[in-house]
């Protein structure tokens, strides 16, 4: 009887420790899925980006070929223009009018080469700029904020913005616009970036799952109130922390931007955040786009 009582006691132990040991992997699985769907959102905004500004290079390169191409039919035409003046001089004749016209034209062509040549090289040295704006915005926001949970905060780059995502549980209690003293805490310290970075534009995007909020809530009628409220607390503080207030645009996006789509508490929890988009002022890179 003793016996049968030890072996039962070790099979409960043993069970017990395999039922802990799926309970961690499965914890383990979700934050490295979790992982992986904010590197493959990364990685696609990154492509978009990088595409995009494939296509502005390409065309400025397929103009400079274009010309390229016109300069060389003329250089070719100038060279049979000096080919018969030669002959012509033999013959006791002129082409002279004809090859000035010529010279002119590929005068003209250098020019406008010369030109959308230099364009280009502006064009890449500003968005070598630009890229590395970025990067240097994106480590000096994840230093300001590197005491905080990567569940709870997560900052990325995204189609050339630096995304500084924030959970719900950071900021607010469920329902809720008043800012946690912890969320609090993490708005200054961005906020400290933000007031050195005078050349960065701010939008706060506010997030919620699809769940409706509950019924009489006190000034709001619907997840896009309760989006907009929370943003608009986020700007607030921001500005009071020292940010220009010109620089900061609150936005609500509801439930209509979600990370995930599945139904489950898990996907729910991760979409209801706050984003905070950081963009470098591009106005430099436009008036050339513009120009060429």
């Amino acid at each position: 009887m003793k016996k049968q009582l030890v072996r039962a006691s070790m099979f409960l132990l043993a069970g017990s420790m395999a039922l802990s040991s799926c309970v961690v992997s499965k914890k383990k699985y979700e934050d490295l899925m979790a992982r992986k769907n904010a590197l493959e959102v990364d990685k696609a905004g990154l492509e978009q980006d990088k595409s995009t500004l494939e296509q502005q290079k390409a065309a400025l390169e397929e103009a400079k070929a274009s010309l390229e191409s016109e300069r060389a039919k003329l250089e070719q035409q100038k060279r049979e223009y000096e080919e018969s003046l030669a002959k012509a001089i033999k013959e006791g004749k002129t082409l002279g009018e004809n090859l000035n016209m010529s010279k002119s034209q590929i005068d003209r062509l250098n020019a406008d080469l010369k030109a959308r040549e230099a364009r280009l090289a502006e064009l890449q040295r500003i968005l070598d700029e630009k890229e590395k704006a970025v990067a240097n915005l994106r480590n000096r926001v994840s230093n300001a904020l590197l005491g905080f949970n990567d569940k709870d905060l997560t900052v990325n780059v995204r189609n050339g913005k630096v995304y500084v995502s924030l959970a719900e549980q950071l900021l607010f209690n469920s329902g809720s616009t008043k800012v946690d003293p912890k969320g609090v805490e993490a708005l200054r310290k961005l906020a400290a970036v933000l007031k050195e970075q005078q050349d960065v534009n701010v939008v706060v995007e506010g997030h919620t799952d699809d769940v409706p909020i509950a019924k009489g809530t006190v000034g709001m009628q619907d997840n896009w109130d309760l989006s907009v409220l929370r943003a608009t607390e986020i700007t607030r503080i921001l500005a009071n922390a020292g940010v220009d207030p010109t620089r900061v645009t609150p936005s609500g996006r509801s439930k209509y931007v979600p990370l995930d789509d599945t139904k489950t508490k898990e996907a729910r929890q991760k979409n209801r955040r706050t984003e905070i988009i950081l963009t470098p002022k591009l106005d430099e890179l436009f008036q050339i786009l513009e120009n060429a």
